[in-house]
């Protein structure tokens, strides 16, 4: 475990509790420099509690945790300069013109531009980078749902992060508009190098988005690893289907390859089909198997 500033974000025996319950038990995670990383788990496995504890809005009871080399509880405004986030809702500002919000941001960045780092984004550039050119002039209350996201993603990356934290970023989209902010964060990942720590509870978009997954269950991680490596390790086996002699068949494997290469060896094979577990099912069996003393391992 990395604790020495090297990863973006790391955490080592993180813990905390509200009356008396346990909601953080002894994690340990990292996340490095590029990554997309998604946590995952049902309603009160301690998701937003863990991104408020990277953001430094809440203390930790106990655990090592270092943001950007920084332990968060002792970062100070250069430090937040370096963060952005996109809440699943942000406090109204819906008198404000877009391009007056971001202008305002902006300024507030311009005092920790760091040496070799071009400091806050111009705010026209980045609303046309997030599609909003043409609504640059309109209040917020006249946005679109899917625009008002785009705003949101402007508004977290005006300061140019290093660390992007996305809480359910495209919670009620539509999916045009979901599809749409996916393209934006790889953007951000590809030509920006920023590192995004993501909440969400949609397996198809942690599927889609993220590099890893984190999955939290009773305040413990219990898989981490990409969204392949977790259905294929977490979930068992894949089914193997094909039709042979006008007959459907469906075998269970662990080795769908070498399976296969038996079928098309004996020949008259037809409709030949592979299927692997899901990611939902890796959820669902993760968090049936919750309660169990020994955490699920993931291989990357």
């Amino acid at each position: 475990m990395d604790i020495s500033g090297t990863a973006v974000v790391s955490m080592r025996g993180l813990r905390m509790a509200y009356g008396g319950r346990t909601v953080l038990d002894g994690i340990d995670l990292e996340v490095h420099h590029g990554e997309v990383v998604a946590l995952l788990g049902p309603n009160g496995a301690g998701k937003t509690t863990t991104v408020e504890i990277v953001e430094g809005f809440r203390r930790r009871a106990a655990g090592d945790v270092r943001v950007l080399g920084t332990d968060p509880e002792r970062g100070d405004d250069a430090w937040r300069a370096r963060i952005g986030v996109v809440l699943q809702s942000w406090r109204d500002h819906r008198r404000w013109r877009v391009r007056e919000l971001l202008g305002q941001l902006a300024d507030g960045y311009r005092p920790y531009a760091r040496v070799g780092h071009a400091g806050a984004h111009d705010p026209d550039e980045l609303l046309a980078r997030v599609g909003l050119g043409e609504a640059a002039g309109q209040r917020m209350d006249k946005l679109s749902g899917g625009q008002r996201r785009r705003l949101d993603l402007a508004v977290g990356l005006v300061g140019r992060p290093d660390l992007l934290i996305l809480d359910e970023p495209t919670a009620g989209l539509d999916p045009v508009a979901r599809r749409a902010f996916h393209e934006l964060v790889h953007d951000v990942v590809d030509t920006d190098g920023t590192t995004v720590l993501m909440t969400t509870h949609d397996l198809a978009e942690a599927e889609t988005v993220a590099d890893r997954i984190l999955l939290l269950v009773g305040g413990r991680v219990v898989a981490d690893g990409s969204p392949a490596a977790v259905a294929r390790q977490v979930a068992g086996a894949a089914e193997v289907r094909w039709r042979a002699h006008g007959e459907r068949h469906v075998h269970s494997t662990h080795d769908p390859v070498a399976f296969t290469r038996e079928l098309l060896a004996a020949g008259d094979v037809d409709d030949l089909e592979v299927v692997h577990a899901s990611l939902e099912d890796a959820y669902l069996e993760i968090v049936r198997h919750h309660e169990s003393p020994v955490a699920l391992e993931v291989t990357r």
